[in-house]
């Protein structure tokens, strides 16, 4: 994909190893885990059967219990909503149903590698996204201060985009090795990536990503900052997230999980949905045509947990909200963190203190989103004036900030995404219902498109979403603040409980903000692998010699440690 302001370093050719979203904080290679013929381990026959509370039906909470569940455990998925987490597709009242909107995670980078196991586990397929100015994408507007300018290729911009854009190539270059960290990335060079992240973490985990962009003698224009704010890189604008943490940014951009994305056809909680009938070929104890469903009463996972305790013996005990209580020798939470703090009654002595205040720290950003049926991807129509597309893929500055154009074919009926947000962005929506949303959005294109009655191509009614209202969410995904590192790094590594004491063993915490990549599924696949390895290992189980697991390997590539942490 050729973003509007792309990244610098030329993507390495074909001939090259993929690069990966395994790093740099824990560089383990969770795609070769996966592909392993010897698989992810094993149990002792005294443990078949034991049971496993899985809390949370996203993603990582169906990865955990389908891994769990091959081994020969029992996983008990407790779901407050629905099988999907921010995996959530939804379709219009009274249109085709295969008009679908993705509330929640909507495009995917080719380096989400562990979570591509699983798409092609359960034959999904996956198609590119247009993104702004991505191959994919027939053309881009770009929106600023009442000025729009035309695009298929950077190349159409105006001259200071091209500014910016080098702008932020050197930038990331002075300040943050990024041809050389993208090089150790794509080689899975270990050592070097371990050498360039631990300078670069005692250097830069106090600073934003705004004060990155300041230190920067490519930056010192206030011009480009502000235009590199409103149109950013890749997938859009990034001035929403200028306040967080300049380590969270150098993740995204070291693993290209801002390029080159791909959405999956049909939308993406088919696959948790699949998981979750999939009967697998290779399980142990379990009689061959189980699934996960086959393991939960008429096929659906338990209610939502209400009270999380420990009882004698360093029990897990678990009610849910049917007042039904279970103890379990283990637990893997996979739902938000704050739900630890706010929707589930918790004893302090599930976690260690310093735990308890990295789950506190948790720094969450809002997210909105409205899409609506339209009859046909009308945008493709030429304007008779000026032979260019009538319609855009558009970034602006207005209340809408990102819209996307999204169709099967030009002879069916097609969607809009008239608005996707973040942060302060997503907050102004928050009053308005659907309807009132999609109307503002309305006006707002209205203005970049004079000439195109968008109105009277809509067949339903609007969909929409505010991650920070959703009752078991608050938020959409986890961004980290400057200082918040030593916090990250205690969530990350919970699942070695060995260096935990006895009475604080048992409970795992998996789930996207939990890994280092926060609000990519990649990140939600890999904790959940780290759960099940946590869990195994604590029942007494192994991995393979030939397939050694993230814990077998923590020591040689555990996350840097911060004095004072």
């Amino acid at each position: 994909m050729t973003s509007t302001v792309p990244n610098a370093v030329q993507h390495a050719d074909e001939r090259q190893p993929p690069i990966t979203m395994f790093g740099p904080d824990f560089p383990y290679a969770y795609d070769d885990f996966l592909a392993h013929p010897a698989g992810l381990g094993q149990i002792p026959a005294t443990e078949h059967g034991t049971e496993v509370a899985v809390i949370g039906g996203g993603l990582s909470g169906i990865v955990a219990a389908y891994e769990l569940m091959k081994m020969g455990l029992k996983p008990v998925v407790y779901e407050a909503d629905q099988i999907g987490g921010r995996l959530r597709t939804v379709g219009f009242d009274g249109c085709d149903p295969s008009l679908t909107a993705e509330m929640g995670a909507m495009r995917f980078p080719p380096s989400s590698t562990a979570l591509q196991h699983y798409i092609d586990l359960v034959g999904l397929e996956t198609r590119p996204f247009p993104n702004p100015l991505a191959e994919a994408t027939p053309s881009t507007v770009v929106d600023l201060k009442g000025e729009s300018h035309y695009a298929t290729t950077v190349d159409d911009l105006p001259q200071v985009y091209r500014d910016v854009m080098h702008a932020w190539n050197a930038c990331l270059e002075e300040g943050a090795d990024f041809s050389d960290m993208n090089r150790a990335m794509r080689e899975r060079d270990v050592p070097r990536i371990r050498e360039i992240w631990s300078k670069l973490v005692e250097k830069l985990d106090n600073q934003t990503f705004y004060g990155f962009l300041c230190d920067s003698e490519s930056f010192k224009s206030f011009r480009h900052r502000e235009i590199f704010g409103q149109v950013g890189f890749g997938t859009g604008g990034w001035d929403t997230d200028f306040p967080n943490s300049i380590l969270e940014i150098l993740r995204v951009v070291y693993t290209e999980a801002d390029d080159h994305h791909r959405g999956i056809v049909g939308g993406s909680q088919q696959l948790p949905l699949r998981l979750w009938d999939r009967e697998p070929q290779k399980i142990v104890h379990w009689p061959y045509g189980t699934s996960l469903a086959s393991l939960h009463v008429n096929g659906e996972p338990r209610p939502a947990v209400t009270r999380l305790h420990r009882t004698a013996g360093n029990g897990i005990t678990v009610t849910d909200a049917n007042g039904d209580i279970r103890t379990y020798q283990a637990a893997i939470f996979t739902a938000q963190s704050w739900m630890l703090l706010s929707k589930i009654a918790c004893d302090d002595s599930l976690f260690p203190i310093d735990h308890w205040t990295a789950i506190e720290r948790t720094h969450y950003m809002e997210s909105s989103k409205l899409f609506v049926p339209v009859d046909r991807p009308f945008w493709l129509d030429k304007d008779e004036e000026t032979g260019r597309d009538v319609m855009s893929m558009t970034l602006t500055d207005r209340m809408t900030r990102g819209t996307y154009l999204l169709d099967d074919g030009p002879d069916k009926p097609a969607v809009i995404c008239l608005s996707y947000t973040w942060c302060d962005d997503s907050l102004k929506w928050l009053p308005l219902s659907a309807n009132e949303r999609m109307e503002v959005m309305l006006k707002s294109l209205g203005e970049i498109y004079p000439k195109v009655d968008i109105r009277k191509h809509v067949i339903g009614s609007p969909v929409t979403v505010s991650w920070e209202n959703e009752p078991y969410f608050m938020g959409a995904f986890k961004a980290n603040l400057p200082g918040h590192y030593r916090y990250q790094r205690r969530l990350f590594t919970h699942f070695m409980q060995d260096r935990l004491p006895a009475d604080k063993r048992g409970v795992f915490l998996a789930g996207d903000d939990i890994s280092w990549t926060a609000g990519w599924a990649e990140g939600a696949v890999q904790t959940a692998l780290n759960a099940v390895w946590g869990v195994m290992h604590q029942l007494g189980g192994a991995t393979d010699p030939t397939n050694p697991g993230p814990g077998d390997v923590y020591d040689e590539i555990a996350p840097i440690e911060l004095p004072e942490d």
